[in-house]
Formats: structure tokens, C-alpha cells, sequence
């Protein structure tokens, strides 16, 4: 899917900044930091801009957030075509690459009466495969 078609599914008007954001996300192939999808939209929208669009882009379901730790949050693309809401997240100890690891979808587990899930995450941590060869 490019940016225009998952704007279109998501019921959203096609804005600059909004196709800049997800194109940058598209173009980087595995989960980013905030700082590297600022670096990539070039500074070319206002940061009241920038972050309104990116709360809209999360709270339509368009990226998702990923906590490797409590130092460490990055994006993916979700729901666009590419990723399902519950899947594992692969974080390399050695690059700090995060990536979506597809056909891994997670169950919710069930939860007693009363309860309520608020988010269900999954993080393998470990080397990936450049880092890997290189250790």
C-alpha cells in the first residue's frame, strides 16, 4: 500500500505532513524512534504540526508503539496492510534494530471477570542477523 491508499482506508484527508510521516515509515522497512521520523520529514512542518499528526496517525491506528524498554519507544506501520494488532516485535541487543516479525500473531490471553486489556506486548531480544554474523 502506498500512503495515499492507507489514509483512503483509514477514512483520513491526505495532508503534506501526514503522507510525509507515513512515507518516511514506509521507506525505513523496520521500526523508527520519533528523532529518526523527525529527521526523515526534514524539518519541513512546525513541531505542534509534526506531533498533532503523529497522534492522529497512532490514534487512527495507522503506527503503533513500541516499547522495548523504558528508555527505548519506536513506530511501525500497523493495520495498513503490513502488520495486525497483536504480533511479536524482534529488538537487536547489539543495533537496536526493532522490527515487526509477521506471521507471529499472539492471543490475548484470557483475563478473569472485571478485567480489562489495555495492550498486549511480546519483545524477543536478541542479535539479528548482520549482527549476528559479525559477533
Amino acid at each position: 500500500m502506498d500512503t495515499r491508499e492507507i489514509l483512503q482506508k483509514h477514512n483520513l484527508v491526505r495532508t503534506s505532513c501526514r503522507q510525509s510521516i507515513i512515507g518516511a515509515m514506509l521507506g525505513a522497512g523496520t521500526a523508527v524512534s520519533e528523532e529518526e521520523i523527525k529527521s526523515k520529514v526534514d524539518g519541513t512542518y512546525d513541531r505542534t504540526t509534526f506531533y498533532r499528526t503523529f497522534k492522529t496517525l497512532i490514534e487512527n491506528g495507522i503506527i503503533h508503539k513500541i516499547v522495548v524498554d523504558n528508555h527505548l519507544v519506536k513506530y511501525a506501520l500497523s493495520e495498513s496492510g503490513m502488520h495486525k494488532s497483536h504480533h511479536v516485535h524482534f529488538y537487536c541487543n547489539q543495533c537496536g534494530m526493532v522490527k515487526c516479525l509477521d506471521g507471529n500473531d499472539i492471543k490475548t490471553p484470557e483475563l478473569p471477570t472485571g478485567y480489562k486489556e489495555v495492550e498486549t506486548e511480546l519483545i524477543v531480544k536478541g542479535f539479528c542477523s548482520h549482527c549476528n554474523l559479525v559477533k
